[in-house]
């Protein structure tokens, strides 16, 4: 019989929580925004930019030393702080398009996605292929246009343009007053308010106060130039007669994106865009899994403890040396200590020293509730993907692997180091960082990423980790499949190289995106399949 008052300190705690993942192009502010939810909720009390200045401050939420130095986000970073009234878990994904199989596992972990799009260059290609993975998760994505404070595009193209490359209804939730230097508020359609901001501190370090007018009040007009307020008039008209009106039931549908205009950097329209942010995205909701009898819904609240591992790092703290697995709590609550089921390797496990991340920073974790994130000390017995709960008997549905599209092979300069060097390599095909592909005869080894960057973060970390310094030699192929069919009858028409991923599945590797066509169609009895 379940506790009541249990199953009521969940049920509220599950509806204060928002998981969600920041997705977006290289370069859109996707970090800075992460940086100013920071600021907002009172964490941090001045906002680093991503590119510090010499003594400056770097961004909170990027913690290896290769991200600071280069001024992105490599790894996917798990953050947990209060805001106002909601408990939020941020999930701040790579922006960098090769490391889109992190950004993948990270959003299955997250129940809905902020879409950070550059005011001036639009929908752009990795934006394009992260929104295609929200559809295909069917996670609701909220659309912040960024970068209003700098000279961009007319709003009302950035609106069409993202129901033309997305093929996605979008609803403006607030409208811009000017833009670049005259950028000076934001007219919220619900409210029928106009929000005008003062100037902050250079950099945005600092929040940015806001004056409410109400468009209908008297002398709203003496706020903007008339120029401004003929444009802000003729565009609000338009949008009452041919934009989309907001619906929220077809907004959780992934039907409909709400779109906010913004700039993180000045820190303008950024406070009621997380306001409005925590009225809209859902709360953590229920879960699909399969059991032997078929498919079963895991409820948040009704169902006892499960959770899943969606991403592994090692040596986040690099005194300690170790590895975290984190977890995303899907039902029921977490308690430090608590024995769990671990499915895959039908074993039982204590989970001891649990802690929640504010970007390398840890918290020691007492309770959990579904939607948080869990780091845990991995003993070498999680792998990506894993299930575990107080139950049993289910596991979450599969995270898939990504085509890798570049290969080669690393050793290490000093042979004296071997030992460091594979268990470094082990790591990091442990995290997703690189794969690791075996030659059909199992003698050679070869590592694969999505992207040329995965191969220096590898080398990088090996180095900075492990003290090993390797050589890189590439390999002349530039895209891959796994086989389907009888391997030992596969007679592609073209020079191959036949591999083994790390469970043993035929993976082949072809020099052109050609050479794979030519051979899907010259070998009817097989299948080519980009994703496993």
């Amino acid at each position: 019989m379940p506790d009541p008052t249990l199953t009521n300190e969940i049920k509220n705690a599950v509806a204060k929580r928002r998981t969600f993942a920041i997705i977006s192009h290289p370069d859109a502010g996707k970090t800075t925004l992460t940086e100013k939810l920071l600021l907002y909720s009172g964490m941090i009390q001045t906002a680093g930019m991503v590119r510090g200045r010499k003594g400056g401050k770097v961004a909170v939420s990027d913690w290896m030393g290769m991200e600071q130095e280069r001024g992105i986000s490599i790894t996917a970073s798990a953050m947990q702080f209060p805001y106002k009234s909601a408990v939020i878990n941020v999930l701040d994904t790579p922006g960098h398009q090769d490391f889109s199989e992190d950004t993948y596992r990270t959003l299955t972990a997250a129940d809905c996605a902020i879409m950070v799009i550059d005011a001036a260059k639009g929908v752009e290609t990795q934006t394009r292929k992260l929104f295609e993975v929200c559809r295909l998760r069917g996670i609701p994505v909220m659309t912040f246009i960024n970068k209003m404070d700098l000279p961009g595009r007319d709003p009302l193209d950035l609106m069409h343009e993202v129901e033309e490359v997305l093929g996605i209804h979008s609803s403006a939730i607030n409208w811009p007053v000017g833009s670049g230097r005259e950028f000076v508020g934001v007219v919220d359609r619900r409210t029928k308010e106009l929000l005008l901001f003062t100037k902050t501190s250079v950099g945005g370090a600092a929040k940015a106060s806001v004056e409410r007018v109400s468009l209908s009040g008297p002398g709203v007009r003496e706020h903007v130039s008339p120029e401004l307020w003929e444009k802000l008039h003729n565009d609000l008209e338009l949008l009452e007669v041919a934009g989309n009106s907001y619906d929220h039931g077809e907004f959780l549908k992934g039907k409909v994106t709400p779109v906010f205009f913004a700039s993180a950097l000045t820190n303008f329209g950024v406070e009621p865009f997380f306001d409005a942010f925590v009225e809209m995205a859902p709360p953590p909701g229920s879960r699909q899994a399969d059991t032997p009898a078929g498919e079963v819904t895991i409820d948040p609240v009704e169902a006892p403890f499960s959770a899943y591992v969606f991403k592994l790092q090692a040596n986040m703290n690099p005194k300690h040396r170790d590895s975290t697995a984190f977890l995303r709590v899907c039902s029921g609550r977490f308690e430090r200590d608590l024995v769990v089921k671990h499915h895959r390797l039908d074993r039982e496990l204590r989970l001891s020293r649990p802690h929640s991340m504010l970007a390398s920073d840890r918290n020691t974790l007492d309770v959990a509730y579904p939607g948080d994130i869990v780091g845990v000390i991995n003993p070498g017995l999680f792998a990506i993907g894993d299930t575990i709960s107080l139950s049993g008997g289910f596991n979450f549905k599969p995270l898939p692997s990504f085509q890798p599209e570049v290969f080669g092979r690393v050793r290490p300069k000093d042979v004296a180091k071997r030992k460091s060097f594979d268990k470094g390599v082990e790591q990091m095909t442990a995290e997703g960082t690189v794969q690791m592909l075996k030659s059909w005869d199992e003698l050679d080894f070869y590592v694969a990423a999505v992207g040329r960057l995965q191969f220096d973060v590898l080398q990088y970390r090996l180095k900075s980790e492990y003290n090993v310094d390797t050589v890189l030699e590439l390999l002349p192929y530039t895209c891959s499949a796994w086989l389907g069919g009888d391997p030992d009858a596969f007679d592609p028409p073209v020079s191959v190289l036949k591999t083994r991923d790390r469970r043993n599945r035929p993976v082949v590797l072809f020099k052109t995106p050609w050479d794979k066509e030519y051979t899907a169609k010259k070998c009817p009895g097989h299948t080519l399949a980009d994703m496993a």
